[in-house]
Formats: C-alpha cells, sequence, structure tokens
C-alpha cells in the first residue's frame, strides 16, 4: 500500500525560456519534467504533459516575452492540463509578465490588460503566480489567489558587490515611476540619489527633461524594472553626460530588446547595461551583461513547496 508523503515537486517549461528552467532545476537538484509543447501548422499550440502529476505540487516556467500572445497560450493551456491532469497546486512562475504595462486606464476606452491576464491565469487553473520585478505593485492586487513577488536586487547586489571606484556613485531613476526602486538601490549601495525628468512623445520617442541632482564628476547608476527600445535609457544617458557624468551604467531587470535598442545602444552613451536572464537576450557584441536569477528563482521555488516564506531572500523588502 502507496505511503502517505509529502507534496510532490514537478517543474515543466514552455518554450519562452527553457535555458533558464533548466538552469532553475539544476540548481535545486529537481529534474526537469517532460511535456509535449509545440504548435500545429496552423499556429495553434499543442501541449501534453508525459508524466504523472495527480496529487502533485506543479510549477510551470514561463515568461510571456515576445512573441507574447504565443507564450501567453502556451502557459494557460499547460496550466490547464495540469488542473485536468489532477495537480493538487499549480504554480505559474513568470520570471517576465507580459502586459504588465497596461495596468491602468490612462485613456478613454482602453482596457486594463494586465487585470484580464491575471484573470485569464485564474481561470486556466493557476493557484499561485510567482513573478518577479512586476513594473507596477498593484498588478499584485489583479489576482484573487496568492502572488509572490520577488525582486532581482539580491542578484544585481551581488554584482556590485565586486565593483570598487574612487568616485561618488549616483542612483538614478530614468523617470519619476522609478524613485522608490531607486531610492531601495541607493540605501543599499551607500550611493546619493539623482532622478531624470521625461516626457515620453511616443511609444518609441522619449524626450528626457531635466537632471534632479549632482552628477557632474560622479558614476551614475540607472535603474529600471523593464526596457524594449532603448529610449528611456538613451536619452536619459545622454542628458547625464550633458551634466558632467563620468560613467553610466544600467541595470535593468527585464530586457526585451529590439532593433530600435540595439542601434541607440550602440551609441556608447551607456558604457555598460546589465540584466537578468528573465527573457532571452542577445548581446550581439554589446556591452550587455547578462546576469542569472536562476538561483533565486529555484530557492523561491523550495520555499514554497515547503510552505516558508519567501521573504527572506531579500536585503530589501519592496519598492
Amino acid at each position: 500500500m502507496p505511503r502517505m508523503s509529502e507534496s510532490r515537486l514537478k517543474i515543466f517549461s514552455g518554450n519562452s525560456n527553457r535555458a533558464l528552467a533548466e538552469e532553475i532545476c539544476r540548481s535545486i537538484g529537481v529534474p526537469l519534467g517532460e511535456a509535449t509543447v509545440t504548435s500545429f501548422p496552423d499556429g495553434e499550440s499543442f501541449v501534453k504533459i508525459n508524466e504523472n502529476v495527480r496529487g502533485a505540487d506543479v510549477f510551470i516556467i514561463q515568461s510571456t516575452c515576445p512573441p507574447t500572445n504565443h507564450h501567453l497560450m502556451e502557459l494557460l493551456i499547460m496550466i490547464d492540463a495540469a488542473r485536468r491532469a489532477s495537480a493538487a497546486r499549480i504554480t505559474a512562475v513568470m520570471p517576465f509578465y507580459g502586459y504588465a504595462r497596461q495596468d491602468r486606464k490612462d485613456q478613454p476606452r482602453v482596457p486594463i490588460t494586465a487585470k484580464l491576464v491575471a484573470n485569464l491565469l485564474v481561470a486556466a487553473g493557476a493557484t499561485r503566480i510567482l513573478a518577479m520585478d512586476l513594473h507596477s505593485q498593484q498588478i499584485q492586487g489583479f489576482f484573487d489567489i496568492p502572488v509572490d513577488h520577488l525582486y532581482a536586487s539580491p542578484v544585481f547586489f551581488e554584482y556590485f558587490a565586486n565593483r570598487k571606484t574612487d568616485r561618488t556613485l549616483v542612483v538614478c531613476s530614468p523617470d519619476v515611476g522609478g524613485m522608490k526602486m531607486a531610492a531601495a538601490y541607493a540605501d543599499v549601495l551607500g550611493a546619493a540619489l539623482g532622478l531624470v525628468a521625461k516626457k515620453r512623445k511616443s511609444a518609441t520617442k522619449v524626450e528626457a527633461m531635466s537632471v534632479v541632482g549632482e552628477v557632474a564628476g560622479c558614476d551614475v547608476l540607472l535603474v529600471d524594472d523593464i526596457t524594449e527600445t532603448a529610449g528611456t535609457l538613451t536619452a536619459a544617458a545622454k542628458l547625464l553626460r550633458e551634466h558632467g557624468a563620468v560613467s553610466i551604467t544600467a541595470a535593468v531587470s527585464h530586457c526585451i530588446l529590439n532593433e530600435v535598442a540595439i542601434e541607440r545602444l550602440k551609441s556608447g552613451l551607456i558604457d555598460e547595461l546589465i540584466t537578468t536572464n528573465s527573457t532571452p537576450v542577445e548581446t550581439r557584441g554589446l556591452p550587455i551583461t547578462v546576469l542569472s536569477i536562476a538561483k533565486l528563482l529555484g530557492q523561491a521555488i523550495i520555499r514554497i513547496n515547503s510552505n516558508e516564506s519567501v521573504t527572506g531572500l531579500f536585503r530589501i523588502k519592496g519598492f
């Protein structure tokens, strides 16, 4: 007769960032589950879980990065497959949460797509969400299920701990919305705090307006949660250079770099762009450093599986 045991841990991955999923599994010594995740010739997604998950604690790793709609649909179908296979608990591990910037009605007759995505995940059968550096904290409130929100900051702090300079370090936010995040970084790094005020002209064009704080003769660290076109970062960097900044480093949790971003980064305004592997990143010979969040996510998965707190993973408690 089978013995009663603790909930079995099963980890599966979609196709958005399988390399990260494999690294997470290696870091905690758990094999990546066997699942078929493919597409029919007409583009429809097909999922089949190839092992028993009845009564298991299932974690499905999938960043909803471009192609966003395809990867989101894969995740929803994987969740549904696990639910119909009688998994006891299903956690959607989303290192990058697509549609996060559409989190409010900022003009008439527009949707709140971040909330719609939350509804879809719950309807599919997710019982918990594990996300990292959401674009806005209020997205956690879009869910009626538990959300564990991680921060990439420990990975960045470990990297910066090995960098020494005789010049004053100033942590700058490239916009007003990121000031709380910048202040948290400045506090931990023992740095001064600055701000670049911006005006967004379109989805791809940004104009930096003014610098708040003293940056002349200093090393500047720009911190942000996401960059896609690098418009905000390069506009801020240009203005900071004009105000006398000696070097400019950018630390960005999620990089979804398109061709426009690549061309802007070639300008050399930013000495180094530091990001994570929450999404696949092609460096293309540019000064881009990719840090791994696999160990952080792995530790969070183990803690959730054993019903322990994930708060202890962070030196700072939120932005």
